[in-house]
C-alpha cells in the first residue's frame, strides 16, 4: 500500500509526523504492507516517511508575501505532478496547507478519479467570511474529510461533505509539565527572574512583521520590569542567528533556543512562562492546553491586508482558534494597525501582575479543553485512512 502524504510549514510537518507514526503503528496492527511518501519536512522522514520534496520552509501567507516562494513551489509542483502521473499512489492525504494541498487534490482527483483523497487538518472556512460566502471545492474532491474540530465537521457535513470528527491532535500530545524549579535548571535559567515566552516566526515573513514589535513591547516591560527575561525559540535553524542579533539591537535580556531543541524543550518552556506573546495559530491551542497566558496578534504586508479586506471582502471573528472555539474574545487580539508595542505591553500587564486576569484565562482554558474530543486522535484517523482502503 502506498501513500502520499502531502503538508507544508513547520506545523504542518509537526502534525503530518504524529500521522506517519500512527499510520505505521496501524499498519503493521492489520499485517498491511505500508510505504508512505511526503511532502513535508524532517520530522515527516524521521517519523518513516519517503521524502520526496521539503514544503516545511516555504509557506507564506498573503499575497506580496508569496512572490519569493512562488518559483521553487511551482517547480516543486511540476515535480510532483510528474511524479504522481508516473507512478500514481493508492492514496492521497492532504493536510493542511490550503492553497498548494486544493490544487493538488484538484489535480489527483481529475488525472485518477478512483484514488481515494483524504482531507487532515482542513482549512478553518467554518470561521471565514469571504466575499460573497466563497469557499475551496475541498469537499468536491475529497472521499474523506477528518475534521479536528466539532464545528468543522458541522460545517462540511451540512454542505454534504463525508465527514469524521476524529478531535484535534494536539490532544495525542499533552505531557505533564516538570515543576519550575526543574524547568529552570534544564533550560539554564535563574528561577528569580519572571518569563517572558515571544513566539513569533515559523515562516520568514513573520520575522519581518511580528519579530520587531514583538521584541519592542518586550523591552517595554522589561524596562518597567528588570526580572522579566526573555525566551525567544527559533522556529527554524535558519531564523537562529538572526534571533540573537534582534535580542541584542533592542537590549533585552534573554535567551535563543535552537530550532532543533525546541519539541524537547516545549515542556519546560511553558512550565516556566508567566505569559507568551505570539503569533496566531496552531501554537495559541497548545499555549492554551498547557495553561499558558497568552496574547495573540498578527500582521501582514498593507498590499495583502488592502486585498483581503476591501477586494476579497475577507473577515473573521477572530484570528485565533483558541477565541474561535470559545466564540468570545478570551485571548487578547491585535490585528494589522492594532499591533503596536505599546498596545501589547498595556495587554500584558494585567496578565503578567493581575491574578484574577490570568485566572479568567485559564478558567476559559478549561472550557476550550472540553470541545476538543479526546485522546488517540491519530490513532483514529489512521485507521479511518487505512479503512478507506480495505
Amino acid at each position: 500500500m502506498r501513500l502520499l502524504i502531502s503538508t507544508g510549514e513547520v506545523s504542518g510537518d509537526l502534525q503530518g509526523s504524529f500521522l506517519v507514526k500512527a499510520l505505521i503503528d496501524e499498519s503493521q496492527r492489520r499485517s498491511i504492507p505500508l510505504q508512505i511518501s511526503a511532502l513535508g519536512g524532517d520530522r515527516m522522514k524521521k517519523a518513516g516517511a519517503e521524502l520526496i520534496a521539503n514544503t516545511s520552509s516555504i509557506g507564506a501567507i498573503g499575497f506580496w508575501e508569496v512572490l519569493p516562494y512562488l518559483i521553487p513551489t511551482l517547480r516543486m509542483q511540476k515535480f510532483v505532478d510528474k511524479l504522481i502521473i508516473k507512478n500514481p499512489p493508492d492514496a492521497l492525504i492532504l493536510i493542511d496547507y490550503m492553497g498548494p494541498n486544493v490544487r493538488l487534490g484538484n489535480k489527483v482527483r481529475k488525472l485518477f478519479p478512483l484514488i481515494p483523497i483524504v482531507y487532515y487538518i482542513a482549512p478553518q472556512e467554518w470561521a471565514w467570511n469571504l466575499g460573497e460566502g466563497g469557499s475551496t471545492d475541498l469537499i468536491g474532491f475529497s472521499n474523506k474529510i477528518l475534521a479536528i474540530f466539532q464545528k468543522e465537521a458541522d460545517f462540511y457535513s451540512s454542505r454534504g461533505g463525508k465527514v469524521t470528527w476524529v478531535g484535534h491532535p494536539m490532544l495525542d500530545n499533552l505531557k505533564e509539565l516538570p515543576n519550575r524549579k526543574e524547568a529552570c535548571l534544564k533550560l539554564g535559567l535563574d528561577p528569580s527572574h519572571k518569563f517572558l515566552l515571544v513566539l513569533p516566526a515559523s515562516r520568514s515573513q513573520e520575522l519581518k512583521y511580528l519579530l520587531p514589535i514583538l521584541l519592542k513591547a518586550a523591552a517595554l516591560l522589561q524596562k518597567n520590569d528588570p526580572s522579566l527575561y526573555i525566551l525567544l525559540p527559533a522556529g527554524q535553524q535558519k531564523f537562529e542567528d538572526y534571533l540573537q542579533k534582534a535580542l541584542k539591537d533592542f537590549g533585552l535580556q534573554g535567551k535563543v533556543f535552537l530550532a532543533k531543541d525546541i519539541d524537547k524543550l516545549k515542556p519546560y518552556l511553558f512550565a516556566v512562562s508567566e505569559l507568551s506573546l505570539a503569533k496566531s495559530g496552531t501554537i495559541n491551542m497548545e499555549l492554551a492546553l498547557h495553561l499558558v497566558p497568552q496574547i495573540v496578534g498578527y500582521k501582514v504586508s498593507r498590499i495583502t491586508g488592502f486585498v483581503a479586506k476591501r477586494i476579497l471582502n475577507f473577515s473573521v471573528d477572530h484570528i485565533s482558534p483558541v477565541n474561535l472555539l470559545l466564540n468570545q474574545r478570551l485571548i487578547p487580539e491585535l490585528v494589522q494597525s492594532e499591533f503596536t508595542p505599546n498596545g501589547i505591553a498595556e495587554l500584558a500587564k494585567p496578565l503578567l501582575y493581575d491574578d484574577l486576569v490570568r485566572q479568567k484565562m485559564l478558567d476559559g482554558y478549561k472550557q476550550l479543553r472540553q470541545q476538543l474530543g479526546e485522546p488517540g486522535v491519530t490513532d483514529r484517523a489512521a485507521s479511518e485512512i487505512l479503512d478507506l482502503l480495505a
